[in-house]
Order: structure tokens, then sequence, then C-alpha cells
């Protein structure tokens, strides 16, 4: 047990935590198969109802790397009630939005608040059990950060068969309203409010950073790489990140440290999971493209076809937990990882004929790999650092899977378009011209997996280096945010 544990969990705060990471993941992956309905309900573009999901994106992209800051000046409670009153406010106004600017709005309400949300809990649960029984704790927290966003597009697309889009909202309203109340009445900790200053000039220059290249690449895939505003603004997010970084390394306390780069460890996981995230979010991005728009299967089934993957993710991430604690992450990553290489592998022979059988056990195969990878390694990384960089480690890594996400989204969509140019020029005059369109489609899908199976190896190769990790040698003083402070308040029991 180390000294900066309680010898007690709180299990009630986590359990309230939990309850409202749930809600906000859930409604990542929600609107995604709702876009088209409210695309024809408000007569707007593709290219203007994608804001719905990148400006989502955005707002977390350019809030997360803040909340290292937020942790350590205010309380749990205090940033939870804040987050899910955020979270609420959007839902509701989204829910009731009769114009797609409202819509918009509510969706940027909700995420202000759920960015706060995911480094939030990851940091409780650093601080509340051992390293040794962490893997267990991660365990139920990888639950719910896989098994969430899993079940919404089987869940969204049933709703959006059946009823209209708002419906999505109006379900989410009453739950995001019951875990507020539950954290107004039950969710206390003793952490006192810390003295400490947010420095400006890094929460400017990381808006830019991470919000120009989550944007760009973002815009990448409806635009085109040509385009000045996909280039420029990466460009621009580039020097403002460039300048950032310098900027934390001068600040006696930065508002990101980058410093929990000399942790080997650490650095390794990061590597590690930036590959896994790119090949996984491109992965959830071109299954739905084969089968909604090559094969028409309806969303409904389309989401059906992903359960089975999510559930297997969801039972297994408590045992995944388990398995690190016992052999560390190593053997997990590499399993995972090899499993991952030859699923994706056989997504790279996809035909306009393979089975919906074929398609849920391949789906459901890569989802296992999968499950073994994201929490052992972000978990192995995490144990190095010293009790006063969790904030940093946390919100870093919360920071790195969004512009992962969009980056490998936006690269495999570019690849498989720009393929399906290509494998249309070289098929026209082959083959039947009303199965072209489809098939050219097809080789590029496959061509873009065969992306994500050389991406996997690389973070294979890099997975052979990791070693158990153990809490680094911190400084004696005083360190805001200590697990001691996260025991709940015996008077509001």
């Amino acid at each position: 047990m180390t000294e900066n544990t309680p010898t007690k969990p709180p299990y009630k705060m986590i359990a309230i935590l939990l309850a409202g990471a749930f809600i906000a993941l859930l409604n990542n992956t929600l609107l995604n198969v709702a876009l088209p309905s409210i695309m024809a309900d408000f007569d707007i573009s593709p290219a203007t109802v994608q804001w719905l999901t990148t400006g989502y994106m955005l707002v977390n992209g350019i809030l997360i790397p803040i909340t290292a800051f937020l942790i350590q000046k205010f309380s749990v409670r205090g940033l939870f009630l804040t987050a899910m009153t955020l979270f609420t406010l959007g839902t509701a106004l989204a829910g009731f939005s009769h114009s797609f600017p409202v819509l918009m709005a509510g969706r940027v309400i909700q995420a202000s608040g759920s960015a706060i949300m995911m480094p939030l809990l990851m940091n409780v649960m650093l601080t509340s059990f051992p390293v040794e029984k962490r893997g267990s704790a991660m365990g139920i927290f990888g639950l719910v950060m896989v098994f969430a966003p899993a079940i919404g597009p089987t869940l969204s697309g049933w709703i959006v068969e059946h009823y209209e889009w708002r419906v999505l909202f109006y379900m989410m309203l009453p739950f995001a309203i019951v875990t507020l109340l539950l954290a107004v009445f039950r969710l206390y900790d003793n952490k006192q409010s810390v003295h400490t200053h947010l420095d400006v000039m890094s929460v400017i220059l990381s808006s830019i950073g991470f919000g120009g290249i989550l944007y760009g690449f973002s815009a990448a895939g409806d635009k085109g790489w040509a385009s000045l505003e996909v280039y420029g603004t990466i460009v621009i997010g580039v020097v403002g990140l460039v300048l950032f970084i310098t900027r934390q390394f001068q600040l006696e306390k930065p508002m990101l440290d980058f410093r929990i780069y000399k942790y080997p460890m650490f650095a390794l996981s990061s590597a590690i999971s930036l590959t896994v995230t790119m090949g996984m979010f491109g992965g959830m991005l071109l299954m739905p493209l084969y089968i909604q728009t090559v094969r028409g299967i309806s969303p409904f089934h389309a989401g059906l076809l992903m359960l089975p993957g999510a559930l297997i993710m969801g039972a297994m991430s408590p045992i995944t937990g388990r398995l690190f604690d016992k052999f560390g992450g190593r053997i997990l990553a590499i399993t995972g990882l090899l499993i991952t290489i030859v699923t994706s592998y056989f997504f790279t022979t996809l035909a306009l004929d393979t089975s919906y059988t074929e398609l849920i056990m391949l789906y459901s195969f890569r989802m296992f790999g999968m499950s073994m990878l994201m929490m052992p390694v972000m978990t192995n990384g995490l144990n190095q650092l010293p009790a006063r960089m969790n904030p940093h480690g946390t919100a870093m890594n919360n920071t790195l899977n969004q512009v992962a996400g969009a980056v490998g989204s936006a690269l495999l969509v570019t690849i498989m378009s720009t393929q399906t140019r290509i494998h249309a020029e070289e098929l026209a005059g082959t083959i039947d011209p009303a199965l072209l369109g489809q098939q050219a489609m097809v080789e590029g899908i496959n061509d873009a997996f065969m992306v994500t199976v050389y991406v996997s190896i690389i973070a294979l190769v890099l997975a052979f280096f990791m070693k158990r990790a153990k809490p680094a040698e911190d400084s004696n003083e005083e360190l805001p945010g200590r697990a001691e402070d996260l025991t709940e308040a015996p008077n509001h029991s």
C-alpha cells in the first residue's frame, strides 16, 4: 500500500463518477447514426451536419488539457457538479432544439461538460487504489470507457428507425438529471480549493494547437488535403502546439506538464496508445461505411452487427484488469495486438458478398483483441508517474486519444477515397457498370484496413519493450489532489 493511497477507496464517489462518465461516453457515438435524419430535418449539407461530431471533438480537445489544472485546484464534488450540470443543460437544449444552430449550441455545451468527466474519473481511480490493485480498478473504468460508446450505434440505430432523432436526447436527459441529483446529495470529498494560477497564454496556445490539428484532420475527409482550410489549420495547429509545449517548460507550474515524458514507460504507453487508437477509430468508421453504404444494411442491423463485439469488450475489461495485476501489461498488449493484426488483415479481403455472420465474427474477434490493449497499456504508463503527475498524465492521455482518433479517421477515410477512385478507373470496362462504384469502394476500404494492419504492427514492436512499471520517487512537498482528500466526508454519509 503506497503512502498516498487511502485504506478504503471511496466507492460511493467512484460509482457516481462512473455513472456520469457512462452517459457522457454513450453520447459520443449515439448521434452518428442519426446524422442523415438531422440533415434531412434541417435541410443542411453533410459538411454542415458533420459539425455535430467535429465540434464536439474540438471542444473536448481544447478543454481536456486544462483539466490537469482544474483537478489540482478544485474539489471532485465541485468539478463533477459543474461538468454534469453543463452536460444536462446541453442535452436539454439539443433535445428541444428546432434549428441547427440551437442543436449545435447544445452539443458544444454537452462537450464542455463531458471533457471534464473522463480525466476526473481516471485521476480518482489512480489516487484511490494502490499500484498492485489498479489493474482491476481500471478494468471497471475500461468497461465504461469501451462499452458505452460501443453500444451507441445499436441503440441509436433502433431509435432512429422507429422514432425521431430528438428521442436520443429525451432518453438521455432523465439519466443525466438523476446522476446530477445523486452527486448533489451523495458526492462529497475533503479536498479544499488550492490557490494556483492558470496561465492564460497557455490556454490560448493549447486551444490553437490542439484545436487547429483536430479541425484540420477532421475536415480533410470532406474538403481534401489540397484545401487551404485543411493544411492551413494543421500548420497553424502545429505551430501553436510547439509554442504551447515550449511555454510549459518555461513555467514553474505548467498547465500541462510535458516532463511526464521523461518517464520511459509513460512515453512508451503514449506511443502504443496513439497507434492503437488511430487503428481502432478508423476501423469503427470504415465498418459502418462498408455495411451501410456498400451493402445497404439498415442502421439498426448495422449497429446490431457491432453489438457482440461491444459485449465482449465490456465483459473482458474487468477480466483484463485482473490479468494485468497478475501478469503485467506486456503479455496482454502483445496478445491483443496479434489478434488485432490477424483480424484486421481478414478485413482487407472484404467482398460484395461477405456474409453477415462472417462480419460479426471478425468484428467481435477484433474487439476481443482490442479489449486487451487500451487499459493495460494506459495503466502501465500511468503507474510509473509520481502522484503529483497523475492529473497531467490523465489529461495527456485523453487529449492524445482525441487527436489520434481524428488523425486516424481522417487518414483512413482519405486513403479509402483516393483508392476508391483509382480502383474505379482500373475496373472500368471489366465489370457490370451497376456494380462498379460498390466494388471500387470495397477495394478502397480493404486498402484502408491494410494501413491499420501496418499501424498495429508498429504498436506490436513497441509492446515488446514494455516493462511492469512502479511509481517513480516523488518529492515530499505538499501535493494538491492527493488521495487523502478523496475520502468521503463522514459528516455527510
